[in-house]
């Protein structure tokens, strides 16, 4: 256990803009962001020009979102193990060939709605592989009792950029055309550009690539099945992400069949929930001084049901603003819960992939509910539908009330070093030959249930550092003699695993260690496999 989480809530709301490259970067993603809202506007308006279709406007929300849940593990993946700065610099250079292709396109009106569901595919494809980097990075901006309100602030830039750059491209769309959201867009991937360009991280060292890449994404898909806290957050995160999605996708629908509506309400609409969200962000330090992670989740959740079923009810402008700027308070809540939630339960090593998981839930939930909503106000109307997502997010937080949101802000993640030394190799065997660990206990026939059930915890341990599979065994003969087994895909895996075993993990071992009974410690043998 540690005292990060009491640490954290001493440090001011806005100590990260002390470090110089927090403050770089942070500014340069508002900037970035604020071209990325405007871009999401325009393309929502955009479809609903070519053709008005709710389940055809709603899968241009689906085309973003739908990359991240497809190739955000691959990306996180590759985050582990590449230069992040590097792979971050490559993508946005991509980005801003794209986009700047489209405002081409949009300019000379040649755009169609099948050619904007393929840019945005594209487009979404980028963001898949840039997010796990870019979310990896935050640790290495601000010391680790800065991490939550570091967090909390990347959330209040992307809702300040919510507020401001919707309603410039509802302004620039009525006043200019079409294209000039675009324009703005591909001008700002110049200023994320130069930030990256001008940060200098400290040198640190990546692991070794030990395995495919296909092994790395199966081990960071184990990793978060047996821990806890990421297992929690990211069930949470689907049950709450695929109803609330349904808001975002009908979003332009509700402004054009509003009194009044159109391209203008839009902008209004969505930059209210950005100035909700700024609202929520800036009160959000209070709120978690009285209420947990887990409570303030529950909270969010309840206004953003009240968001839905004003919206459905509406049916003046003022009514949808009110609530916009609700749903907007309510969704950074949840979103910053769940990102810390998310942050604080990872280690270093397996960050990037575990984060890759996380997006992977709330972009897969994101772009399924998009599709989902899209044919369900098809089918029936755009009222029933937000009615629907409503009772839906109440049945979510009830069937989910058993996971705890947050549990790793207690853990200390960082590596314990206590492991011994592994054995050296004899002459013909590989790093890359499958390992086997044997640990041997003796307990009493008192302690067999406590044993067993402290276990449990360890075995969890052992597959999300690395291990494949894992078993225990009983003496027949002894029945005091337990045998534990684990594998792992490689010799070099274990060896890795040696520096994965955490503070926090040491606490569950010496639990269970605690029931051995003898005058050594539990023996450890290494097997090998043959070739």
């Amino acid at each position: 256990m540690s005292s990060s989480g009491n640490a954290s809530a001493a440090v001011s709301a806005y100590a990260p803009f002390g470090q110089a490259a927090f403050a770089l970067l942070w500014t340069a993603t508002l900037i970035s962001n604020i071209g990325t809202w405007m871009h999401d506007v325009g393309a929502g308006w955009l479809m609903t020009t070519l053709d008005p279709s709710p389940a055809v406007v709603t899968l241009v929300q689906a085309a973003t979102t739908l990359p991240v849940f497809c190739f955000a593990l691959l990306a996180g993946a590759l985050a582990d193990r590449l230069d992040k700065r590097r792979m971050l610099l490559g993508i946005n250079m991509g980005l801003l060939v794209v986009v700047s292709l489209l405002t081409v396109l949009v300019w000379l009106e040649a755009m169609t709605p099948v050619l904007l569901i393929v840019f945005t595919l594209v487009i979404g494809t980028g963001a898949a592989f840039m997010a796990p980097a870019w979310q990896a990075i935050v640790p290495q901006l601000v010391p680790r009792e800065q991490l939550k309100p570091a967090i909390a602030l990347n959330s209040m830039g992307i809702n300040i950029s919510r507020a401001i750059g919707p309603a410039i491209a509802g302004a620039l769309i009525a006043s200019v055309g079409l294209a000039a959201p675009f324009a703005v867009n591909a001008l700002s991937f110049l200023v994320i550009l130069t930030a990256l360009a001008l940060w200098r991280p400290e040198k640190t060292e990546r692991r070794r690539a030990t395995g495919s890449l296909l092994s790395d994404m199966a081990t960071g898909l184990r990793h978060v099945r047996h821990n806890p806290a990421m297992l929690a957050t990211v069930v949470r995160a689907a049950a709450f992400f695929l109803f609330a999605s349904a808001y975002w996708a009908l979003l332009p629908l509700i402004a054009r069949s509003a009194e009044g509506g159109g391209a203008t309400l839009y902008g209004a609409l969505m930059a209210l929930i950005g100035a909700g969200a700024v609202t929520g962000a800036v009160l959000l330090p209070r709120l978690q001084r009285v209420a947990s992670s887990d409570a303030t989740v529950r909270i969010g959740t309840a206004g953003t049901a009240f968001a839905l079923i004003l919206m459905a009810l509406a049916q003046v402008p003022v009514a949808l603003l009110v609530a916009a700027f609700m749903g907007g308070m309510s969704w950074i809540a949840v979103l910053s819960s769940f990102n810390v939630s998310a942050q604080t339960a990872l280690p270093n090593w397996i960050r990037a992939r575990g984060l890759a998981v996380f997006l992977m839930v709330f972009f897969g939930s994101m772009a399924l509910g998009s599709i989902l909503w899209g044919q369900v106000a098809a089918a029936t109307s755009i009222a029933t539908a937000l009615f629907i997502a409503a009772v839906g997010l109440g049945v979510g937080a009830v069937l989910t009330r058993n996971l705890t949101i947050g549990q790793g802000e207690v853990l200390d993640h960082s590596p314990a070093s206590v492991w011994p030394e592994a054995p050296t190799q004899a002459d013909g065997q590989s790093d890359d030959q499958p390992a086997m660990v044997t640990v041997e206990y003796r307990i009493r026939p008192e302690d067999t249930a406590e044993f067993q059930k402290r276990m449990k915890a360890v075995a969890k341990e052992r597959l999300r550092n690395g291990a494949t599979q894992w078993y225990v065994h009983q003496g027949v003969e002894e029945p005091a003699l337990w045998l534990e087994t684990f594998h792992l895909p490689s010799w070099a895996e274990h060896l890795e695993q040696h520096g994965r075993v955490s503070v926090a993990d040491m606490d569950t071992h010496r639990s269970l260690r605690s029931l051995h009974q003898g005058p050594d410690a539990p023996r450890v043998r290494h097997y090998i496999g043959s070739h």
